[in-house]
């Protein structure tokens, strides 16, 4: 990798610039937050993909729509640039945890320079971020020493089922990848890792029988279960950052009957790749202990970790330089939660949370503050115009 350095892009300058342009980027961002977006409903995706679409276009990006199969679709997007210029994926996503109606409830309001609505951090405000760093760096006569690729997609929530496709794809073609999840902590902490997240089904098969005249003839599927749970948690080990938690359970048929079937189903975090084959074994490998009973498990750590890779460290160093010149202080955190940088971070440099400081991601209060959007669209551009970190990419 190359020494790490930052082409010429006038602090001064840049931040008058998108000081002059807070308005409307509080503007854009209040109108993202009232267009709802749940990952569940595909449909509600449309008038999304389509404002953005727009914007990007208005950026001079070409912009290709990419239709869902069982999503909303997606938006994938580029710079002209000559050919066999390196590029640098930028990465968002526009479904939200929150369900239609929920303005209704948990209006957008602002106040005290914060901007509250449901998506608002997590992760709106970081597609905001994303959008006025171009402009900046276009606007102030930045080169683009690496082309930007933009992937805006409407599944993260639900794991990016659909959409890992195309990010691993980009990722293995790209210098780097910027991520605009939000930042961690009111201090605008960036992700440098990521814990892996799997989900498991644990299902129990056992005997129905009547549970006063013929107990002995049953085999208790919620017993086996109650085994199984223990099991489970018994695989936490908060030194290797790894956490099991059955989350919900159900099962049974009546008080008065043997329950024949039950069922769990279990988060899986993990923090290093090299944990993931052996618990994803232990897993699979459980075993039944009441007589009568059978298990059925499904499921996988379907995001990997993203670790402090020396590439993500070398990524995290520029941003450092940046935020230095900035004025920032910047330091850097690990994640229990997944996002498409678990991903981008198997195959090249990859630098998390960009996004907006704020708090209250899926929860109520959610909240952004509104002159963060200044500090992140400057860092964002400083970024940008970096050299490759690999000059063979």
């Amino acid at each position: 990798m190359t020494t790490l350095q930052i082409p010429p892009l006038a602090t001064p300058r840049l931040l008058d610039y998108l000081h002059r342009r807070r308005g409307e980027m509080q503007t854009l961002l209040e109108t993202l937050v009232q267009v709802e977006t749940p990952s569940t409903v595909p449909t509600a995706q449309a008038p999304m993909l389509t404002l953005l679409a727009q914007e990007l276009r208005r950026r001079r990006f070409r912009v290709r729509s990419l239709s869902g199969r069982h999503t909303g679709g997606h938006l994938f997007a580029i710079a002209p640039r000559p050919p066999q210029q390196p590029a640098q994926l930028l990465i968002g996503h526009c479904d939200t945890v929150w369900p239609v109606g929920t303005l209704a409830h948990m209006p957008l309001t602002v106040s005290q320079g914060k901007l509250y609505g449901p998506g608002s951090y997590d992760m709106k405000a970081g597609l905001v971020i994303l959008l006025f760093a171009l402009d900046a760096v276009q606007a102030l006569g930045g080169d683009w020493p690496i082309a930007p690729a933009v992937v805006i997609n409407s599944d993260e929530e639900i794991g990016s089922g659909e959409s890992t496709r195309l990010i691993r794809r980009l990722a293995q073609v790209c210098d780097r990848a910027f991520i605009f999840e939000p930042s961690l902590g009111p201090q605008g902490h960036l992700k440098t890792a990521r814990k892996g997240v799997g989900r498991f089904t644990v299902t129990v098969f056992g005997q129905a029988a009547h549970a006063g005249l013929d107990p002995d003839k049953g085999a208790s599927a919620i017993l086996e279960l109650s085994h199984v749970i223990q099991q489970l948690f018994a695989l936490n080990d908060p030194d290797r950052g790894i956490t099991v938690n059955v989350g919900t359970i159900d099962g049974g048929l009546l008080p008065n009957v043997i329950a024949p079937k039950s069922r769990a189903v279990v988060d899986v975090r993990v923090l290093h790749q090299a944990d993931v084959p052996t618990l994803e074994a232990a897993i699979h490998g459980l075993q039944p202990i009441t007589p009568g009973t059978r298990l059925e498990i499904t499921g996988r750590i379907g995001r990997p970790p993203m670790e402090a890779t020396p590439r993500n460290q070398h990524l995290w160093q520029l941003a450092q330089t940046a935020a230095a010149d900035l004025g920032l202080a910047l330091d850097q955190e690990t994640a229990g939660g997944g996002s498409d940088g678990n991903t981008t971070s198997l195959y090249t440099a990859t630098l998390d949370g960009l996004g907006a400081v704020g708090d209250g991601a899926h929860a109520p209060g959610e909240f952004v503050y509104l002159d963060s959007l200044i500090e992140r669209a400057a860092l964002t551009a400083k970024l940008l115009v970096a050299e490759p970190l690999n000059p063979k990419t």
